[in-house]
């Protein structure tokens, strides 16, 4: 036989059979005097084993080890593997659909938030904040906890969130102090006075928490090796914001220092 007759006698394609002869899986036959490979029946038994072995969901090095195990004794303790992993995948499906059927059912009920479809702990924390006066300040709020809610692992999203859902009742006090910063220098008076008000509404884990940059990056208990998230968190803050919230992080730093 020909590629393109076992090819199509196991019901493969003759590219596929080519790139098992390239993975190492299906060796290749002799070839004849005008150079066309020439397949016997068990080349076309071990191709049919390589599709049955595929199509149950195995990778090809998967599929390498059950090959090289002559007795077959692999092919069982993979087939297990392949089974507990698909028992997780089906875990994860269901939670994502029980999540999305309650997205579903605020979208249709008009309650989901603006920003999207976001964690149950960030909706809670939003729900928090109630209707805000127009603020840029707050505006930016809601995309930095936006972003934290994707970047943040889930497992540290809930403790997180609940860290600063208490400064929720403060924020009407501290955005209009930054907003008023959005056009004055770093060491403009008001950049000390907003940078006390922020850290007074703070708690003390969020001195570790959240990342910061600049100078206070790589100091202090709230250094982060990773700079990119704090780049991220203040790319399009004023300088002088950026200065305020740096300083009410140390505020906060220093203040949990102190208490120890």
């Amino acid at each position: 036989m020909r590629i393109g007759e076992i090819a199509a006698l196991v019901g493969v394609t003759p590219r596929a059979v080519r790139h098992y002869h390239q993975s190492g899986l299906l060796p290749e036959p002799a070839r004849r005097a005008n150079g066309y490979r020439e397949y016997g029946i068990r080349d076309a038994v071990l191709l049919a084993r390589i599709r049955r072995l595929t199509e149950l969901g195995l990778g090809l090095d998967e599929v390498r080890g059950v090959l090289a195990d002559d007795e077959g004794r692999g092919l069982v303790e993979v087939l297990e593997e392949l089974a507990q992993d698909l028992a997780r995948q089906e875990t994860r499906i269901r939670e994502r659909r029980e999540r999305l059927a309650v997205l579903l059912d605020e979208a249709r009920a008009g309650r989901l938030p603006a920003d999207g479809p976001v964690s149950p702990e960030l909706a809670a924390l939003l729900a928090g904040l109630g209707e805000l006066p127009e603020s840029p300040m707050a505006a930016k709020d809601r995309e930095i906890l936006a972003l934290l809610d994707v970047v943040v692992p889930e497992e540290e999203r809930a403790r997180l969130m609940g860290l600063m859902a208490g400064t929720a009742r403060h924020a009407r006090e501290v955005y209009p102090l930054l907003d008023a910063l959005a056009e004055a220098e770093p060491d403009d008076p008001r950049v000390t006075e907003a940078a006390q008000v922020l850290a007074a509404c703070l708690p003390d884990e969020l001195g570790v928490e959240i990342p910061t940059a600049g100078s206070d990056a790589g100091s202090g208990a709230g250094s982060s090796p990773d700079t990119s998230l704090a780049d991220a968190l203040f790319a399009d803050l004023a300088p002088a914001q950026s200065a305020a919230i740096h300083l009410a992080m140390r505020l906060v730093r220093e203040r949990q220092e102190q208490s120890r």
